[in-house]
């Protein structure tokens, strides 16, 4: 089966083409941007489509990261593969951020993803030594979050890793297009649909006060 991985969640915009039978990218397309992802993505999709020498008609599967991470990339990246799996009529998977994450630092040991979540606060959650999910995801205050770390029996991985333990690796949130694709691939599609993994809501609140004055 061939697998279209898509990730947007967090500064990065990257797309690939993956070969579940072969265990292989075929292609890869992307840039660490910043911003503009919706401006961006289909770019990279199709470059990373001609890089594999495929069209849209042959993926059989899309896998996007969910979150946690930026908002508008998250949602960029969901909706864009709610929109190609509908068109092409194949299934569409949401990975975890954390989960790629625990799986890109896998040191058969347990391990706590720990992302910095800004305002003081942590994306976290733990994973056995096989890689098993010990926690669901979560947000805590910085120094509740110390508190989960300093009980936690294994390492740390993560852009607030080192906020939360002393001498703890230094490590950034970007993940590998590889083990989005990879993880995507073992998941099921009746359990794990794409959709926004928000371990906190939005920045932007509406405005209140204001009525439409009816006629």
């Amino acid at each position: 089966m061939i697998l279209l991985a898509i990730d947007t969640a967090g500064t990065g915009c990257y797309a690939a083409l993956y070969d579940t039978d072969q265990d292989t990218i075929l292609g890869a397309a992307g840039a660490d941007i910043g911003r503009g992802h919706a401006e961006r993505l289909m770019d990279f999709v199709d470059a990373a489509l001609d890089a594999a020498g495929m069209t849209l008609q042959d993926i059989g599967r899309i896998a996007v990261t969910v979150g946690p991470g930026s908002f508008t990339g998250i949602r960029v990246g969901v909706a864009a593969a709610r929109g190609l799996a509908l068109a092409l009529g194949v299934p569409a998977v949401g990975v975890s951020t954390l989960a790629a994450l625990a799986a890109d630092h896998k040191t058969g040991t347990p391990l706590m993803v720990a992302m910095d979540a800004k305002r003081d606060e942590v994306y976290w959650q733990r994973f056995a030594a096989d890689g098993a999910e010990a926690s669901p995801p979560a947000i805590a205050a910085l120094d509740e979050a110390r508190g989960i770390a300093a009980a936690h029996d294994g390492a740390l991985a993560g852009s607030a890793a080192a906020l939360l333990r002393d001498g703890a690796p230094q490590t950034g949130d970007g993940v590998s297009i590889a083990t989005v694709a990879r993880l995507g691939a073992s998941l099921d599609p009746q359990t794990s649909l794409p959709k926004p993994l928000y371990l906190r809501g939005p920045d932007a609140k509406p405005q209140a006060g204001f009525a439409i004055r009816r006629a």
